[in-house]
């Protein structure tokens, strides 16, 4: 039994390689979004108990009638896969070592999300909320806020990254709404603690993997994210994406036409004193082909404190985890994953003292 260290605490998997256990998609459950849109107070009761279900048992679900429109998702599919052909020289033109925020490319093997393998097999590009240089946070050395870098000459990239975060914004309003419904709290529980946001875009690409393969380096190791939650567009077609059930065996979550994967970070799992699960998984590309995904990490404001909610503690179930700024714990976990973001950091400190 392998044991991985997340920012949560340690995770138990079992061995016997990179092929999951493929289960019928009724095991990561399918969510009607639909009632955060249109439907009337009894939908949406409706539609918390089943996230809240999904969360408790599972921590990954399918949404379904999300209302971002398909060609939005496509066009950026498409900028990406453009851009990721691009010779490596000209990727690097916009490395995130040029960004004090951790905002550009990142090439193969420059971030290492499982801190027992050897680099992740995919290159990345990030965005997130575009905050200007002399934003009063930005000048306080709250080192996630910042501008976006961006390619030059590429006004379509851009557009494309910058129309989508704009919709994965909206759309975590939505899911934040109804996450609070299922914790049994005022639908607007939240909303000051996202005026905002850490919400951070990634256009990724993996280059297939043949024959006999480590499980050391693949895609993307194994890993809980940081923030409440995910929401990931997969190219359709293409499987890799893995979930670690509570049994320790890996659940294929294959791309399912017209909707997004979601799944519980370490913040919402913290906030919730583990009732909901912020659950391990990984990617391997064993398709045969390349795989493009685009997620987005929403999280609350640098300063918002994560504490464990009131109704999620009583005398059987004590505090978890100590209170910390969402900020910090992302920063923490940036500084554990990326090697160029640990060394910035680093100069940095040297340079304010």
């Amino acid at each position: 039994m392998k044991v991985l260290e997340t920012g949560n605490g340690a995770r138990a998997m079992k061995g016997g390689g990179l092929d999951p256990q493929r289960v019928s998609f009724d095991k990561i459950p399918i969510i009607d979004l639909e009632p955060m849109f249109t439907g009337d107070e009894a939908a949406r009761q409706k539609l918390a108990q089943e996230l809240r279900k999904a969360c408790t048992e599972v921590g990954f679900l399918y949404i379904k009638n999300h209302h971002v429109p398909k060609d939005v998702i496509d066009v950026t599919f498409g900028v990406a896969e453009a851009y990721f052909a691009e010779p490596d020289d000209v990727k690097m033109e916009n490395h995130v070592s040029k960004s004090k925020n951790n905002r550009g490319y990142a090439a193969l093997l420059e971030e290492n999300t499982d801190p027992t393998a050897r680099g992740d097999l995919h290159e990345s590009y990030d965005i997130a909320l575009d905050v200007p240089a002399d934003d009063p946070d930005v000048k306080a050395g709250k080192v996630l806020y910042g501008p976006n870098q961006w390619p030059a000459g590429k006004p379509e990239f851009r557009k494309a990254l910058e129309t989508y975060h704009a919709e994965m914004l909206t759309l975590s309003g939505r899911l934040l709404h109804a996450f609070a419904l299922a914790l049994d709290l005022e639908e607007t529980y939240f909303d000051q603690l996202v005026g905002k946001p850490l919400a951070t875009l990634r256009v990724l690409h993996y280059p297939p993997q043949f024959g006999e393969i480590d499980d050391r380096q693949i895609g993307i190791g194994a890993h809980s994210d940081y923030e409440c939650f995910t929401i990931l567009a997969q190219k359709e077609g293409i499987s890799a994406l893995q979930v670690l059930n509570a049994a320790g065996e890996w659940i294929a979550a294959d791309p399912i036409p017209g909707c997004f994967v979601v799944n519980v970070g370490d913040q919402m799992a913290r906030w919730t004193n583990d009732l909901f699960a912020s659950t391990v998984h990984r990617a391997v590309n064993r398709s045969g082909k390349e795989r493009y995904s685009i997620p987005f990490f929403f999280g609350p404001n640098y300063d918002a404190l994560i504490e464990v909610l009131p109704s999620c503690i009583d005398e059987a179930h004590p505090a978890k985890y100590p209170p910390i700024t969402s900020g910090e714990y992302v920063n923490g976990r940036f500084m554990a994953t990326f090697a160029h973001y640990a060394a910035q950091s680093e100069a940095n400190a040297d340079t304010a003292t």
